[in-house]
C-alpha cells in the first residue's frame, strides 16, 4: 500500500463446538472456492448466519504478484502485510503517530537517541514472547534489506530489559517515527526467518498481528485466520482485542472490471481500490457503498533518461508538457482527484515546491522545444530528426485503468508529434521488465504519503526498478544525501527533501499525471465496516474493527 464495536462472543466456545466449527470452516471454504471460480454469489446459497465470521477482499490491482510475506526481501508490501504484522507505532491519517507494540518513547533533546517502551503481554503467532531483545534482531536483520535505509541512522541498539528499546543514532532521523509505522517494518519473529529460510512468508510468517497466515498462493490469493490472543491493538482501533472476522481471503484479481463485477455479484465482499470509473455505478446499487482514505497514490511517466531521444532533457521536457492533466482528470476519471504537478502527493510540506517548476500541461511550449531539438514535424504529424521518425515504446500494465489512461497518454503525445507505441505486460512481471533498462516511456502508479519516495525512485542505485527513470545525477545524489541523512529537524527535512524534489523535476525524468482518491468499495449489506477509518490505509488497525452483518 492502512482503523468500531468489539464483540467476542463468538470466541467463547467449548472445545465441541470448536472442532466442529473448524470441520464446517474446511468444508465451507471448499465450497466457496468452487462457487467463486463460476462467479456463483455464495451469499445466495449459504445462511448469513454460517458465513458471519468470513470475509472475501480483493487486494488493488497494484498490489498483484507479490512474491511473499517477508518483510526482509520485500521491494513490494501489499495490504496484507500489516494484518500479519504489527508495528511499533502507527501512523492515523493525518500522519500523526500513535503507540501500537510500544506504548510510550523518548527523543533525546539532539536527537541522537530514541527510547521506546514495549507493551507487556505480546506474543507472536508461535506463542513465544514478544520482547526487545527481538526488536533489536529485526534491526539488525533489516540493515540487508532492500529498504535499509531505513535505519541507516541507527548505530546501535540496547534492550537494558524485556520491555526497553534504546536506538543510538548516527545522526538526528527526524523520519525514524515514519520508518517504523510503515508496512517494510512490521516486526517478525526474527528466530522464525531464519529457521524457516526462503520458505518464510510463503509457507509461514510469524509476527504478533491480529491475523494469521493460513495459506498464500502465488498471483491468485491470501488466507488469514483470526489471531484469537490478540489483545494489543492500537489506540486507533475502537477494537484492542481479537478481531471480529475469523477469516479473511485476500483474492489477486489483475483486471479492475472483473473485480468490480465479483463485487456486484456478490463473489467477494470488498474492493481495497476502487477506480473512479465504478463510482457513479455504485452510487446507484443500493447494496454497496465507498469507505474514502485520504489519497497517498500519485500517477505518473516516467522517461528513461538513458534512451535516445530521452538524452535530451528538451525532449524530456517536451514530453511531460504534453501530459494534460486537466484533460486527465476530466476525462478519465470524472473529475474524481486532483491533477498531479509535481512527484508528491498534495498534502505533504515537500510538495509545495517553486512554482516555476511545476509541470503543467503546454503544448506550445512543448511543441517549441521539439522544433529547437531539431525535430520537424512530418506531413503524417509525426516529427523526425536525420531522417528518424520520433518512435518510442510507452509501457504500461495490463489492467483496465492503465490502458485506459496509457491510450491517452500515447493520444496525447502524438499531438505534438511522438509517435509512441503501447507495449503491455502483466502487472505482476512488468517490475522485471524494467529492469532490463529497454524502455523508453511508461506509465505507472505509486503509493506512499512520505517525501522519502522521492529518493525510493530517483536513487542512483536503484536504476531499473525502483528507479524506472534510470536517472543517475551526480548534483541530485548530493541533494538526496543531504536530505536523507543531513537534517536535525523535521523543518530542515523538509526544506532539504524539498529542495532534492525541486531538482530531480527540473530535470524531467518524469511527468507528473493524476492524484486519485483512494476509495474501498463494499457491499453494505455484509460488511459492518467503521464509520471512521482511523489509518492511512485499510491496514490491521483498521481491519480489526470490520465484522460481517448477521
Amino acid at each position: 500500500m492502512r482503523a468500531t464495536r468489539t464483540d467476542r462472543s463468538n470466541d467463547h466456545t467449548n472445545d465441541t463446538d470448536n472442532n466442529q466449527q473448524r470441520e464446517f470452516d474446511k468444508m465451507f471454504m471448499m465450497v466457496k472456492k468452487h462457487l467463486l471460480a463460476a462467479s456463483v454469489s455464495v451469499t445466495a446459497l449459504l445462511p448469513i448466519g454460517a458465513m458471519a465470521q468470513e470475509a472475501v477482499f480483493v487486494l488493488g490491482t497494484n498490489e498483484v504478484g507479490i512474491p511473499s510475506y517477508n518483510l526482509l526481501t520485500a521491494v513490494n508490501t501489499n495490504s496484507v502485510y500489516p494484518m500479519i504484522y504489527d508495528n511499533l507505532v502507527a501512523q492515523d491519517d493525518d500522519l500523526s503517530f500513535h503507540p501500537y507494540l510500544a506504548e510510550s518513547w523518548e527523543e533525546a533533546p539532539d536527537g541522537m537517541s530514541w527510547v521506546f517502551h514495549l507493551k507487556s503481554g505480546v506474543t507472536f503467532h508461535n506463542g513465544k514472547p514478544f520482547t526487545s531483545a527481538d526488536v533489536a534482531k529485526f534491526i539488525e536483520m533489516f540493515r540487508s534489506t532492500e529498504s535499509s535505509y531505513m535505519v541507516d541512522a541507527i548505530a546501535s541498539v540496547e534492550t537494558p530489559d524485556d520491555l526497553t528499546v534504546k536506538f543510538n543514532m548516527k545522526n538526528p532521523d527526524p523520519n525514524i517515527l515514519y520508518n517504523l509505522a510503515s508496512s517494510f517494518m512490521g516486526i517478525p519473529d526474527p528466530d522464525a526467518v531464519t529457521a524457516l529460510g526462503d520458505d518464510y512468508g510463503i509457507t509461514e510468517a510469524v509476527g504478533t498481528g491480529p491475523f494469521k497466515l493460513e495459506s498464500f498462493t502465488l498471483g491468485q490469493e491470501t488466507v488469514v485466520v483470526r489471531n484469537d490472543d490478540y489483545a494489543w491493538g492500537s489506540s486507533l482501533s475502537a477494537n484492542q482485542g481479537p478481531a471480529k472476522l475469523a477469516r479473511i481471503t485476500f483474492r489477486e484479481i489483475p483486471e479492475d472490471s472483473t473485480a468490480f463485477l465479483e463485487l456486484k455479484s456478490g463473489g467477494v465482499d470488498a474492493l481495497l481500490a476502487l477506480p473512479t470509473d465504478y463510482l457513479a455505478e455504485i452510487a446507484t446499487d443500493a447494496t454497496l457503498a465507498v469507505a474514502k482514505i485520504p489519497g497517498q497514490e500519485v500517477y505518473y511517466m516516467p522517461i528513461n533518461v538513458t534512451k535516445e531521444p530521452f538524452t535530451d532533457i528538451r525532449v524530456r521536457q517536451a514530453a511531460a508538457l504534453a501530459i494534460n492533466q486537466p484533460e486527465i482528470l476530466a476525462n478519465v476519471f470524472s473529475n474524481y482527484g486532483a491533477v498531479a504537478n509535481n512527484f508528491l502527493i498534495s498534502a505533504l510540506p515537500e510538495s509545495k515546491i517553486d512554482p516555476a517548476l511545476t509541470i503543467s500541461y503546454d503544448a506550445a511550449k512543448s511543441n517549441a522545444l521539439l522544433d529547437e531539438a531539431g525535430w520537424t514535424m512530418g506531413a503524417d504529424g509525426i516529427r523526425e530528426k536525420d531522417g528518424q521518425k520520433l518512435s518510442v515504446s510507452l509501457w504500461t500494465q495490463n489492467d483496465s485503468i492503465f490502458r485506459r489512461l496509457t491510450e491517452v497518454v500515447q493520444a496525447e503525445l502524438k499531438a505534438v508529434g511522438f509517435d509512441a507505441q503501447i507495449q503491455t505486460f502483466d502487472s505482476s512481471t512488468i517490475r522485471d521488465q524494467y529492469k532490463t533498462g529497454e524502455h523508453q516511456l511508461a506509465v505507472r502508479s505509486y503509493f506512499w504519503n512520505n517525501a522519502d519516495i522521492v529518493d525510493w525512485f530517483f536513487g542512483a542505485d536503484r536504476l531499473g526498478y525502483p528507479n524506472v527513470s534510470m536517472f543517475n545525477d551526480p548534483k541530485a545524489e548530493e541533494l538526496r544525501t543531504k536530505a536523507m541523512t543531513g537534517s536535525k529537524t523535521s523543518e530542515e527535512r523538509v526544506a532539504n527533501f524539498t529542495a532534492y524534489h525541486e531538482y530531480v523535476t527540473s530535470q524531467f525524468p518524469y511527468a507528473p499525471i493524476y492524484q486519485p482518491e483512494q476509495n474501498m468499495a463494499f457491499n453494505k449489506d455484509r460488511l459492518d465496516m467503521p464509520t471512521e477509518i482511523n489509518g492511512t490505509s485499510i491496514t490491521g488497525v483498521v481491519m480489526v474493527d470490520v465484522g460481517v452483518k448477521e
